[in-house]
């Protein structure tokens, strides 16, 4: 009974956790609603006044984007903004032969006036944290705009996002990311569909309240006295955006967010893009919480409800780790629950907690609408979606669950940046980026176990029981098996 007992308690846990996120989220649909009622009152500059109108830098931190770079450079040109005023640092760490090819384009745009800077550093220490560190020290603007390799801004981005920091009280401005592949796959679609969540849910909602938020990491803009202020780049976890961000707002400086400036940019279309990509994030929100958990519990200049979010905030990833537990005992559990039958109170109370499925549900829902609309058509291709991304980010839960214990404990790895395709030109030529990973790892061994463990899972709900079996389970397990399924399969496919 040892054995059983310590899987009820740890399984208990998870799902606690797991419910307590979900009424984090509800709270922030609350703020959202809240949020969209009330108008702006921003003070702005007046870009009618020479005067008011300050001096920028945009960094490009790039590595090895041959697919890209061109199309990076050409846009950002296109930017609306006084050229006596502006300047671009293009910080190329790039160890291919696109440094030379961007060093040509970057001399093209230069003879049209643009002041540009081609920047190379000999080593990479730091990594994007470091590059962009060292542009700061060289960099003429007031205020410093970041954009990733594959973000497209609109012409008149700057002049959407300058005017707010006529508040000098405000460190960062960040914008809505759009995508201009959505549409491309099952994997973009649900990739699309996790970060419009964030993006309106999780950004409003906490900004309205002015509890903590995030700069992205691109398509933002700091004040560059409050990067210097909060400590500048520090490159001691892979996301360097988080970190600069929780230290800069416990210096009190306040973030701007503004859902209404899409700006666009390339989801990963290939899985072992979408791996990288997702092991970065997970690894380093665990490796923030565990660099910042105890200066925002001490701080003495935010509010209990602002430390409590910012710590719900920095566990994000952590949620994985707690999905993972919950999906591997639940099959154990389908035993304890049919062979003990003085548990039967305890498994009634623990049904309760499908409400964490609910609330997600009903969250995600209110916030699909406001981007397509509603409608019955609306609603069931919503309910489609929940569902298949519910599966899909379940089969990434052992991935991502590594990376969340690598981060608190604290094992160093190196930044590996998400491979860009430029699939607007190349539909189906990914196959050909000499950036994609060769190697199939390990753990997609491990997932193709675990979609053979939840397929025992589903043979369970027919044997267990002496009423014909017991159902209850079937259709999470039908979830588990499909997820990771499909990363499994997928990543054999892309070469994960």
């Amino acid at each position: 009974m040892i054995l059983e007992s310590l899987i009820i308690v740890v399984y208990t846990i998870s799902l606690l956790l797991i419910l307590l996120y979900a009424l984090s989220q509800l709270n922030l649909l609350i703020n959202y609603m809240a949020a969209k009622k009330r108008k702006d009152s921003s003070q702005l500059f007046d870009f009618s006044n020479p005067d008011e109108i300050p001096f920028v830098t945009i960094q490009l931190p790039v590595y090895n984007e041959m697919y890209v770079m061109e199309r990076l450079l050409d846009n950002i040109a296109l930017i609306e903004y006084p050229r006596e005023k502006l300047e671009i640092q293009v910080l190329d760490d790039s160890t291919d032969e696109t440094v030379l090819t961007t060093a040509k384009h970057v001399e093209k745009l230069r003879a049209t006036g643009l002041d540009i800077k081609h920047i190379c550093r000999t080593d990479r220490s730091g990594f994007k944290a470091g590059a962009l560190k060292e542009g700061l020290k060289i960099a003429k603007g007031e205020f410093i705009a970041i954009f990733d390799a594959d973000f497209l801004p609109k012409p008149n981005w700057l002049k959407q996002t300058i005017p707010y920091f006529k508040d000098e009280k405000i460190g960062v401005v960040q914008t809505r990311w759009g995508h201009i592949n959505r549409n491309y796959s099952i994997l973009t679609k649900i990739q699309a569909f996790a970060l419009d969540a964030h993006f309106t849910l999780e950004q409003v909602g906490r900004n309205s309240k002015g509890h903590f938020i995030n700069f992205n990491g691109t398509a933002g803009v700091w004040r560059k006295t409050c990067i210097i202020d909060a400590g500048n780049w520090e490159g001691d976890t892979l996301t360097e955006d988080l970190d600069l961000s929780y230290r800069a707002q416990l210096k009190n400086w306040k973030f701007k967010y503004l859902e209404d400036v899409e700006t666009p940019a390339e989801l990963p279309v290939v899985i072992s893009a979408a791996r990288s990509q997702q092991f970065r994030w997970n690894k380093g929100g665990a490796e923030n919480f565990r660099k910042m958990m105890w200066r925002v519990l001490t701080a003495k200049n935010i509010s209990f409800r602002t430390k409590i979010h910012g710590i719900l905030h920095l566990l994000n990833s952590t949620m994985f780790l707690n999905v993972f537990l919950v999906a591997v005992l639940s099959i154990p559990m389908l035993y304890i629950k049919n062979e003990y039958a003085h548990l039967r109170f305890y498994f009634y109370f623990m049904s309760f907690f499908v409400m964490s499925t609910v609330i997600f549900f009903v969250c995600y829902w209110l916030m699909f609408k406001q981007i397509y609309g509603n409608g019955f058509k609306n609603f069931f291709s919503y309910v489609v979606l929940f569902f298949t991304f519910f599966s899909i980010a379940m089969g990434f839960s052992l991935h991502n669950s590594i990376a969340v214990i690598e981060g608190h404990l604290g094992k160093r790895s190196e930044f590996v940046r998400t491979p860009k395709f430029n699939i607007s030109t190349l539909k189906d030529s990914w196959k050909g980026n000499k950036y994609l990973r060769k190697k199939i790892s390990i753990n997609v061994i491990f997932e193709g176990l675990l979609m053979l463990y939840f397929g025992f899972g589903l043979y369970s709900a027919f044997i267990v029981g002496d009423q014909g079996g017991d159902f209850g389970l079937f259709p999470f397990h039908l979830m588990l098996f499909t997820g990771f399924g499909f990363v499994f399969f997928k990543s054999l496919t892309s070469k994960a």
